[in-house]
């Protein structure tokens, strides 16, 4: 089922309210919120269990709204925006008045997007305004990238779910830091690296840690259930056999280069030789094995070029030490 525009005039009613609406992107679902109510940013970290100091991103319907939003627009971020937006990078600025510091993480940046989905664009048309929306789901857990995945995850503390079908991308957005001469991108996404230095002339820094707090940066992060093992590719198969021998039902994400080898575990995942295919994927795999029952997964990283990139810096962060009770 797709959104309808009865669907999307109840939706912005919802945020006007104050309320929280799960819309769909090209990247993830979003639960969104009125980016200018404090009170109704402040639920989404009550829903999501985020904490405070982790900012939003604010969605808006268009490049034209920029600077409604931010304090100062350098060159090179307007330069971005007019080769990316609408689509999956998403630019840190320093704050406009309009945004409120429970949005940032109490910090003087702000990070700004226009969603390249036509239900989202429609949304903030009707609406009218920002959106808030990180992933619309529990705080550290595998993103959403459909509808049901969000009903699941959130049930009833979500007030009204937009329904724009399976995302496209699948990975979130690329965040660029251009508060700054020299930009730097400070999570991999859906814009690629080598798409941004083409555009700039330049090459750009992806930092292992960021010095601007920002979505996606917390050690462990887009974790399904089940615990993520990190191997080289060719010790995917004979890991994954060993574990289940040691007692594991094991998921395997098996290399396309692989595709053809038996494997005598209980779940097994045919990761798409597209890398475009295997973000669009990724999430929905994790989600898949964890359905499955299964409680240790093998994994590889893929090249690192292109979207690569972005589901290297997923995979890691899905296998990362996990927050004990």
């Amino acid at each position: 089922m797709t959104a309808r525009t009865n669907d999307i005039e109840k939706a912005a009613g919802v945020l006007r309210a104050g309320g929280l609406v799960a819309l769909p992107t090209e990247t993830v679902y979003g639960l969104g919120a009125n980016a200018e109510d404090p009170a109704a940013v402040a639920r989404i970290f009550q829903v999501k269990g985020r904490p405070s100091s982790h900012p939003l991103i604010v969605h808006i319907g268009g490049a034209e709204h920029l600077d409604g939003w931010v304090e100062d627009v350098p060159a090179v971020a307007r330069l971005l925006a007019e080769h990316f937006w609408p689509g999956p990078l998403t630019l840190v600025l320093r704050r406009g008045p309009r945004v409120p510091l429970e949005a940032t993480g109490g910090l003087d940046t702000v990070a700004v997007r226009v969603p390249d989905h036509p239900v989202a664009l429609a949304l903030l048309s009707a609406f009218g305004g920002g959106v808030t929306a990180p992933s619309a789901n529990r705080f550290g857990s595998v993103s959403p990238t459909t509808a049901d995945h969000v009903r699941a995850e959130l049930g009833d503390a979500v007030d009204f779910v937009l329904d724009g079908g399976p995302s496209e991308v699948g990975v979130e957005s690329t965040i660029v830091d251009a508060t700054g001469d020299i930009p730097s991108i400070l999570r991999p996404g859906g814009v690629t690296r080598e798409d941004l230095e083409a555009v700039l002339g330049h090459s750009l820094e992806v930092p292992s840690m960021s010095r601007v707090r920002v979505p996606g940066q917390h050690p462990s992060h887009y974790a399904p259930r089940a615990r993520v093992v990190l191997t080289e590719p060719e010790k995917v198969v004979s890991e994954a056999e060993l574990a289940q021998e040691l007692g594991h039902q094991v998921g395997v994400f098996l290399p396309a280069s692989f595709a053809d080898a038996p494997v005598k575990v209980h779940a097994v995942v045919a990761i798409p030789g597209s890398m475009a295919a295997y973000a669009r994927g990724l999430y929905g795999f994790l989600r898949e094995l964890d359905q499955r029952g299964c409680d240790l997964i093998i994994a590889s990283l893929p090249v690192e070029e292109g979207l690569g990139l972005a589901i290297a810096n997923r995979l890691r962060r899905a296998a990362g030490p996990r927050p004990t009770v």
